[in-house]
């Protein structure tokens, strides 16, 4: 069974839109823990539009079965994941004023930038996950930077499923098989939801996370977060 982290960014959104503390972020990890994720994700940006540091680092008090911490691994940022020692980081390539993610590293560019920082956060416990495009290529070279895992950029994916679903299939089973062929831990994220995701992982049933935001929290307008948590993990099953 593939495991759901929820990511909280958007929940965090809506709090700074305000000011104040509401909602309440804490509560709402500590909520969806409690409705059934498997985990929690976060991607604190440089200018704090979502989640903050300080949010981070109440949230290892809080989070009791998987934090992941994603971002471009920039000094303030590995400084960051060093001191808190969360369960998982996933490196990002992410730009300052990127809105949202929406490509994978280079890996074969950067495969020794990568290593040394894979290295280091191995020194912390901490297991490594590298952010990739739907590339063979790209997963191996993450393999040879010392990664735990990789995270499939399912963008792409989620955009062909609307046009052709078994194209959208066909695109990601060189690089999700090259994974598992290498002994790769395999995550995925980015715009997957309640219609594209069970397809994705019956087709590729060894990913062991999915990270899921933006789609999650638009369903729970509508459905209420245990409901659309539950309606989740039916689709990871």
């Amino acid at each position: 069974m593939t495991r759901l982290s929820v990511n909280i960014n958007k929940v965090a959104t809506l709090r700074n839109a305000r000011g104040g503390n509401l909602p309440d972020v804490e509560r709402f990890a500590a909520d969806c823990e409690w409705m059934g994720a498997q985990g929690i994700t976060v991607h604190p940006r440089p200018d704090e539009r979502h989640i903050r540091r300080s949010d981070v680092y109440a949230l290892k008090q809080i989070v009791t079965t998987e934090l992941n911490i994603e971002g471009n691994p920039e000094p303030p940022f590995v400084e960051l994941v060093t001191d808190i020692r969360p369960a998982q980081v996933t490196l990002v390539p992410d730009s300052h004023d990127q809105l949202t993610s929406n490509h994978g590293w280079n890996t074969v560019q950067y495969v020794d930038h990568l290593t040394r920082l894979t290295e280091v956060f191995h020194k912390h416990g901490i297991r490594v996950s590298i952010f990739v495009d739907a590339d063979p290529q790209m997963v191996e070279y993450a393999r040879r930077a010392g990664a735990d895992r990789v995270e499939l950029y399912t963008g792409p994916y989620a955009e062909m499923y609307e046009r052709d679903p078994e194209a959208a299939i066909d695109m990601y089973r060189p690089a999700a098989e090259k994974a598992r062929e290498l002994g790769l831990g395999l995550n995925a994220g980015h715009d997957l939801n309640l219609k594209n995701l069970h397809p994705f992982l019956n087709a590729f049933p060894w990913v062991d996370e999915v990270s899921i935001g933006h789609a999650l929290i638009a369903d729970a307008l509508y459905l209420g977060i245990e409901e659309t948590i539950k309606q989740y993990l039916l689709c990871c099953k």
